[in-house]
């Protein structure tokens, strides 16, 4: 009980619920993966899929940076895209290549022969890896973040077939056939709340929503054919786990910052192509922020990363509710002591 009270009091979710810290909080986006050498090392034996559907594998890569670095979470190793699979999408990764699926959704047929599959019978082995992890971390006092892609983004992926610059697909089915769009993420809405939910009841202390692709669409696409399935999403959660931070991460949004509001997050992520304070601003300060170092600054030497960092915890000086973290994932060849004194230097930091 007492390890599980500390879990609740940790300063990562206290900054989701915008309560007073002692410092800081940090977590990081892709915190393990290639940048480090035991996650290389693992690759080399197995693929990205087998480590995913591997249930005390991807509880060993989730361990790694704790393991390597004093971290305020731990986020659950996996892919947003695995959900998708049970729908009847054949998901691979090719190497050097990203997720790809063989049978795009393109039609009213497509939409029609997807199959809705609890997350308890079709992602059961992600279940299974928070249920794993969850008394590790409970030892430690240390929250554990699960994920999901959001609709939109897990739709731009099933209709283009793998990830692209220009989102013609998609985009062209939302404006050309609005009656398939809107059957599409009305049924991967309901898949991503059921899917968040099932983490949570697994053992997940917060969740986290990723519109990766958000960035892509205008305001009025956004708010009108998007942003009610992401708040559907999020509700389902909000209704059966009422207690449980949600947090809502996108980037290349900043056009679209006013509209997060009414998604029922309780943390918005920011990326490094707006500051804390004008983010804030027009957010409001109901929110919490998680952000927002650009990644590529990890990759210089310390002394051009330290005022950087400073920088933007000054943007979030004297606001409850900010947690720092990257404004996308750590990139490969990162140098892992960049990593380590990033965390240093978050938690010695009084502003």
């Amino acid at each position: 009980m007492k390890q599980v009270d500390a879990v609740a009091q940790s300063r990562f979710l206290r900054a989701c619920r915008r309560e007073p810290v002692d410092r800081t909080p940090i977590w990081l986006m892709r915190q393990a993966g290639r940048y480090m050498p035991e996650y290389r090392a693992l690759r080399q034996k197995y693929s990205m899929l087998e480590l995913i559907r591997t249930p005390e594998l991807a509880a060993e890569v989730t361990l790694q940076p704790l393991e390597a670095f004093d971290l305020d979470a731990a986020i659950l190793f996996s892919d947003i895209l695995p959900i998708l699979s049970p729908m009847g999408l054949q998901l691979s990764f090719a190497e050097g290549e990203g997720p790809q699926i063989a049978n795009p959704v393109r039609t009213r047929q497509d939409v029609a022969r997807l199959r809705a599959v609890p997350a308890v019978e079709g992602l059961s082995f992600v279940l299974r890896a928070i249920e794993i992890l969850r008394p590790i971390l409970d030892q430690r006092g240390i929250p554990l973040i699960g994920f999901s892609g959001a609709p939109f983004t897990l739709a731009a992926y099933a209709v283009e077939g793998r990830g692209t610059r220009d989102h013609l697909r998609v985009k062209g089915m939302m404006m050309a056939d609005e009656a398939s769009w809107r059957a599409l993420m009305s049924l991967l809405a309901d898949a991503v709340g059921d899917y968040l939910l099932a983490q949570v009841h697994a053992g997940a202390a917060a969740v986290q929503m990723f519109d990766s692709w958000a960035g892509v669409l205008a305001p009025d696409d956004y708010r009108d054919l998007v942003l009610p399935y992401s708040r559907r999403a999020l509700e389902i959660v909000r209704r059966g786990a009422p207690d449980t931070p949600i947090i809502h991460f996108s980037t290349g949004t900043a056009g679209l910052l006013e509209l997060f509001g009414a998604l029922g997050a309780d943390v918005i992520g920011v990326d490094w192509r707006i500051g804390l304070s004008d983010a804030w601003g027009r957010i409001g300060p109901s929110h919490a922020l998680q952000g927002n170092l650009d990644p590529a600054v990890l990759l210089a030497p310390w002394e051009a990363v330290q005022p950087r960092v400073q920088r933007v915890l000054q943007e979030a000086s004297g606001r409850p509710g900010h947690i720092f973290n990257l404004g996308h994932g750590i990139l490969p060849g990162t140098p892992v002591e960049n990593v380590r004194r990033l965390v240093e230097f978050v938690h010695g930091s009084r502003d």
